[in-house]
C-alpha cells in the first residue's frame, strides 16, 4: 500500500539526496571517487545531518563513518542499517548513498516519534564499494571488520594509481591499523545488519512492488583479461582447413557457455554470464584478414557456490574442446572472484511480518551485483537486505527511485526495528 505523502523521515531522505546530487554532480550524472571529494562531502554531509538528531559520529581506521542514536540498553549487540556513498563515475545518485540516508531517516523517526530503542541503533556509511575504483570486493566493509587483507592495501586506484593506503592516509585515516587488522565495529556487537539498496534490475518494475526482500547475493568470478590466440591469415588466400580463426574460436566459447546456462535454467538454477568487452587490435584487425588475437572479460554469477563451480568446470572443457578444434589457444588472465551470501531467515522473517502488518506488498527478490551486505553475512553476522524499486538499471545517469518508494523501505525498516524485541515469529 502507497502513500502520497511521505513520513518526516522521507522528506528527510529526499533533502539529503537533493544537496547530494547538487554538489557531486558531474554530468552526465554524479561521481563520487572513493576516498575523493565526492564520497568526502556524502560522509560529512550525513554525519552533520544524524549530529543534528543527536547521534554520536566515529570513524575507524579505514574511515568508515558510524552514527550512533544510543538505546536503553548500549551493552546488547546494535542494529546497524548501512551502505555506501561512492558511485561510479558519471553514476546515478542513489546506488548506495538511498541506503545510508534511509537510515538516517529511521533515526528521525525514532528522534521525532520519542521512540528510545531497547539497543542502539547504528548507521554505517561505508567506504569504497565500488570495485571500478580499487579492484576489490568491498574493502570498506571488510576493513570496518578487520578482516581486509594486507595485500589489498597495495592495490591502485583506477584514475590516480595511488595505492588503496596513500588514499587512506591522504584523508588522514590509518591504514597501519588496517594492517594489522584492527575492526571498526566488533561482529559480536551486531545483532543485525540491513542494507538498503536500489534494485539493479527490473524485477520490482515489473511486478509493480515499490520494495523487495532479497534472498541472497550472488557470488561470482570474473577474467578481466583473457584472450584467444588463433593465427593472422589473408582472408581469401588462408582455406578453411588451415584456418586458426580467433573469432570462432571465442564464438564457439559463447555458445558452449550459453548452452551450458540453458541447461542450468531447465533445472531450476539462476546464473548469470557476461562477456563484458570484446576487442581487437586496430593496427592489425581488418576487412581482409583472419583474426589472430582476440581479447575478452567474462564475469560469471550466481548465489550458488555450486553452480559456478559447475560453470567454471565446464568452462575449462569447453576452453580445451574448442582449443583442439579450432586451432586456438586461450590465455585466462587475471582471475577476480566473490563469494555468494545467504541472507538471515529469520530476518527475512522479520521483514516479512512487517510488511504484512504495514500491508506493504515487499516480493522476495535475488540480487545479482555484489553488496556490502556480502561481507557482514560471509562473517556470520545475521544480515538483510532490502531492495527499493529503480528503473533503468544502475551505474547510470538515469537511475529512477522514487522517493516515495525509498519512504516504504523507511517505513518498513521502521517496523522491523522497533518490533525487533518484540517480533516472535
Amino acid at each position: 500500500m502507497s502513500s502520497a505523502v511521505l513520513t518526516a523521515g522521507g522528506e528527510l531522505a529526499g533533502r539529503v539526496l537533493d544537496t547530494l546530487a547538487e554538489a557531486t554532480t558531474d554530468a552526465p550524472g554524479i561521481t563520487r571517487i572513493a576516498y575523493g571529494p565526492g564520497e568526502r562531502f556524502a560522509h560529512d554531509l550525513v554525519r552533520n545531518e544524524a549530529e543534528k538528531l543527536g547521534a554520536v559520529a566515529r570513524v575507524d581506521a579505514a574511515g568508515n563513518l558510524y552514527l550512533t542514536l544510543s538505546g536503553r540498553n548500549p551493552e546488547l549487540p546494535a542494529i546497524v542499517i548501512g551502505s555506501h556513498l561512492d558511485s561510479v563515475a558519471h553514476g546515478g545518485n542513489f546506488d548506495g548513498a538511498a541506503g545510508v540516508v534511509a537510515g538516517l531517516a529511521v533515526m528521525a523517526e525514532l528522534v521525532g516519534q520519542g521512540i528510545r530503542l531497547p539497543r542502539d541503533l547504528v548507521v554505517l556509511a561505508t567506504r569504497a564499494e565500488e570495485a571500478v575504483w580499487f579492484p576489490l570486493s568491498y574493502p570498506g566493509s571488510q576493513a570496518a571488520l578487520g578482516l581486509l587483507e594486507p595485500q589489498a592495501l597495495e592495490a591502485r586506484r583506477s584514475d590516480s594509481g595511488h595505492t588503496l593506503a596513500e588514499h587512506m592516509r591522504e584523508e588522514s585515516f590509518d591504514p597501519d591499523a588496517v594492517r594489522r587488522g584492527v575492526p571498526g565495529i566488533d561482529a559480536a556487537q551486531i545483532a543485525a545488519f540491513i542494507e538498503v539498496h536500489i534494485e539493479q534490475g527490473p524485477r520490482l518494475v515489473a511486478v509493480e512492488a515499490p520494495v523487495g526482500i532479497v534472498t541472497g547475493i550472488a557470488g561470482g568470478f570474473r577474467y578481466v583479461d583473457a584472450k584467444c590466440f588463433g593465427a593472422y591469415a589473408h582472408s581469401g588466400a588462408e582455406p578453411r582447413f588451415a584456418r586458426r580463426d580467433a573469432v570462432l574460436g571465442f564464438a564457439d566459447l559463447i555458445a558452449g557457455l550459453e548452452a551450458e546456462w540453458d541447461a542450468l535454467e531447465r533445472e531450476g538454477h539462476e546464473a548469470t554470464i557476461t562477456f563484458g568487452r570484446v576487442q581487437s587490435d586496430p593496427t592489425q584487425h581488418g576487412g581482409s584478414r583472419v583474426l589472430g588475437e582476440l581479447g575478452f572479460t567474462l564475469d560469471v554469477r550466481s548465489a550458488e557456490a555450486a553452480v559456478l563451480d559447475r560453470i567454471e568446470n565446464r568452462l575449462h572443457g569447453i576452453l580445451a574442446e574448442v582449443g583442439s578444434k579450432r586451432g586456438v589457444a586461450f590465455e585466462h588472465g587475471p582471475r577476480f572472484t566473490w563469494e555468494p551470501a545467504t541472507m538471515s531467515p529469520d530476518l527475512i522473517g522479520r521483514l516479512d511480518r512487517a510488511a504484512t502488518e504495514l500491508q506493504m506488498r515487499a516480493p522476495h527478490v535475488p540480487s545479482g551485483a555484489g553488496h556490502d551486505a556480502a561481507t557482514f553475512a560471509g562473517a556470520n553476522i545475521p544480515t538483510a537486505m532490502l531492495f527499493v524499486r529503480n528503473e533503468n538499471g544502475s551505474h547510470n545517469p538515469h537511475e529512477a527511485m522514487e522517493i516515495a518508494d525509498l519512504d516504504q523501505a523507511i517505513r518498513l525498516l521502521l517496523r522491523f526495528v522497533t518490533d525487533f524485541d518484540t517480533d516472535q515469529p
